[in-house]
């Protein structure tokens, strides 16, 4: 691996403040995956109150599998698209208690089936249990394309070429970094200094 990319990593591991992300410090695995599903386009600091009001109320998958949607919907308000996340929410739900007895599939092919999950939830989920996986999201993609890690503008692609630059053992890492990096310097300006900067570690 390039020593540059790895200096150019720890470096914005550095710069990001240390705060709880939507999937994390969850005790069931179930947990981390709707807490996922629900914090696409919406805020950690939005998600992880409303995902916790929702596992107190349903603390088991197979309750939450047999909630009611109406009362899903009302919880979940606060995140955006909460409409679409609470038929996602309960379907996955019933998918996980019904098809696969309460446990999450561990294979992104079967996790991309499931409802509301495509492959940069699929991604932040594996990496958060342990697992192979490196999501792309908003802050991902564009750190990466602005570094120069990937010049593609599909993040699968991106994927693709940030798996290929960061050896295995970087992977479940990459995510994390990179999005506290970009929560916390929500400027474009002062994000573009600071990247220019980072740009020309040696």
């Amino acid at each position: 691996m390039d020593k540059k990319i790895l200096k150019q990593l720890k470096e914005l591991e550095k710069l990001g403040i240390k705060m709880r992300l939507a999937a994390e410090e969850w005790d069931k695995p179930w947990k981390i995956l709707i807490a996922t599903i629900m914090s696409a386009r919406t805020r950690d600091e939005v998600t992880i109150p409303v995902a916790e009001k929702l596992f107190n109320k349903y603390y088991t998958i197979e309750k939450l599998s047999k909630a009611k949607l109406s009362d899903i919907a009302k919880i979940i308000k606060p995140v955006n698209f909460y409409k679409n996340k609470s038929k996602n929410v309960l379907n996955c739900a019933k998918i996980l208690n019904e098809k696969y007895k309460g446990e999450v599939p561990l294979s992104i092919e079967e996790l991309i089936e499931l409802p509301g999950v495509g492959r940069k939830t699929a991604n932040v989920f594996l990496s958060e249990i342990g697992k192979l996986g490196l999501g792309i999201d908003t802050h991902v993609h564009y750190i990466s394309n602005f570094l120069g890690w990937s010049k593609n503008k599909n993040p699968h692609k991106v994927e693709e070429d940030l798996k290929r630059l960061f050896p295995k053992k970087y992977w479940i890492s990459v995510n994390p970094i990179l999005v506290r990096f970009g929560k916390t310097y929500t400027s474009r300006k002062q994000k573009n200094e600071l990247l220019e900067k980072i740009k020309k570690i040696i």
